[in-house]
């Protein structure tokens, strides 16, 4: 056994959790298969260590393999050990955190590995909704083993040495990784939107901390709750500014301004991510048009529509913050849907299953209309009518069926540009103003765009006691 390779899987350990408080569980396991001469080997701890400690004081389970054992394969008893992991962590209501560098299945247990393999995938589709799971990726992650970060809520994964794939580059048709490299952590962050974070193996360790820090225990804990210092009541001078990239906006409206972003490199269109406000975790959904870089300049720019991708994005991360009892604000600014051939294919299902995801979810949901707000996109988008408690408008917010001027061509289409001028203005004033919403109901309150932290903090003080029934099901299709 190497000892730099199994001080690495070590080391990932401690740089996780917090000083001296990592327990190790199960150190004395090894491998319980003699075929192919296996009982000749050494495996340690059947290559993981596995354990609990803390992160910010908060318990945690953790398992982290360890390369210098037959690659770090799946076994029997490897496999044994995270299982028994998960069940401790249901049991108390804590954490699983995955330290990934492995091989896949172990070829010398077979149908032992296959039917252990298994038992991983039960465990986490019974701890989905139950306990937070995060993956962080720092070798080979292939095969079935690829399906585990699948099963998972949250993935990190190191940008240099991570390699994450079903099916390795080489052996689709007609690439080679030369040419695409479909395993590395840009690819999958970029095209698959598997990967929430990518980066050094400390900068991924260090965000895997923050991440954590923001989120429950479980289902059931509603004590992720810091001590806010920020005032509640704080003017955002800047905001309205910041129609076109929400990223920035959110960060703005925070508590100290901090904005943990996930998902950050896949379907740019549609921003998601977690804040504070008030000390309390808000998971935020938001329309994106435009990015800019941490210098002020614009790098890349995009109409404000929902795209099949964005669509998907959104809708798993409302789930996630429904299943554990996290508020959800939404910034919107969106006027329809991505008009390709492509998205075509998939646009209307994935605006349902958006639509689902705001309309099932029962925690307190409040949503902030910052530019336009047409047609069934916007229904899709948190709207009153499919479930916000409370919507809020910026005064030059449009909100209605679609653009005014549009809308007049329709409606008077054998007119002149003037008189289309016209019934156009008039059509913005009495149809898709902020103030025809407002009076119709549609909308709580129209604020100015600078008061909206101290707006949405009061609507989730509001709410924080909020209860809805629901038809009893076992559970719906969508």
């Amino acid at each position: 056994m190497s000892n730099t390779a199994q001080s690495l899987a070590s080391k990932r350990i401690e740089a996780l959790l917090d000083e001296n408080s990592f327990v190790e569980i199960g150190s004395c396991v090894t491998a319980r298969s003699t075929d192919f001469n296996l009982s000749e080997k050494e495996t340690p701890s059947d290559g993981v260590i596995t354990g609990y400690g803390v992160i910010d004081g908060s318990l945690v389970y953790v398992y982290s393999q360890d390369a210098s054992v037959l690659n770090g394969t799946i076994g029997e008893m490897h496999a044994k050990k995270i299982v028994r992991l998960y069940d401790l962590a249901m049991k108390t209501g804590a954490p699983v955190i995955g330290l990934v560098d492995c091989a896949g299945f172990r070829l010398q247990e077979s149908t032992d590995a296959l039917n252990a393999f298994g038992e991983i995938y039960a465990k986490q589709v019974m701890a989905s909704g139950v306990i937070p799971q995060i993956t962080g990726i720092f070798g080979t992650c292939g095969g079935g083993l690829a399906v585990m970060p699948g099963l998972t809520d949250f993935t990190f994964m190191e940008e240099k040495n991570g390699k994450l794939f079903v099916n390795s580059p080489n052996a689709l048709a007609g690439n080679e990784i030369s040419k695409c490299d479909t395993s590395s952590a840009k690819y999958q962050s970029e095209e698959s939107g598997l990967v929430d974070v990518a980066g050094s193996e400390e900068e991924i360790i260090a965000q895997m901390r923050e991440l954590i820090s923001m989120l429950p225990s479980n289902y059931e804990d509603n004590s992720a709750y810091v001590e806010c210092t920020d005032d509640l009541n704080r003017v955002c001078p800047e905001l309205e500014n910041c129609v076109g990239d929400t990223s920035i906006a959110l960060s703005q409206i925070a508590d100290d301004q901090v904005f943990f972003e996930v998902k950050g490199a896949y379907a740019k269109d549609m921003v998601t991510g977690f804040i504070r406000l008030n000390g309390a975790t808000v998971g935020c959904v938001a329309n994106r048009s435009e990015v800019y870089n941490e210098e002020g300049e614009k790098t890349e720019s995009f109409d404000n529509v929902l795209s099949v991708r964005g669509c998907k994005k959104a809708a798993e991360f409302v789930k996630f913050c429904d299943a554990f009892d996290i508020p959800v604000l939404t910034l919107t600014n969106v006027k329809g849907y991505k008009a390709t051939k492509c998205a075509e294919a998939n646009i209307a299902k994935a605006a349902a299953s958006l639509t689902y995801a705001f309309t099932s979810a029962t925690v307190p949901k409040v949503n902030v209309v910052i530019g336009e707000a047409f047609g069934s996109a916007y229904l899709a988008m948190n709207s009153k009518s499919t479930g916000a408690d409370m919507v809020f408008a910026w005064p030059e917010a449009q909100i209605g069926m679609m653009d005014a001027k549009l809308a007049a061509k329709i409606m008077y289409a054998d007119s002149d540009v003037a008189t289309i001028n016209e019934k156009a203005a008039e059509y913005a004033e009495l149809q898709s103003s902020a103030l025809a919403a407002a009076k119709r109901g549609y909308v709580d309150t129209i604020i100015e765009a600078e008061d909206t932290r101290k707006y949405v903090i009061g609507a989730f003080e509001m709410l924080f006691t909020k209860r809805e029934n629901r038809p009893s099901k076992k559970h719906g299709t969508v």
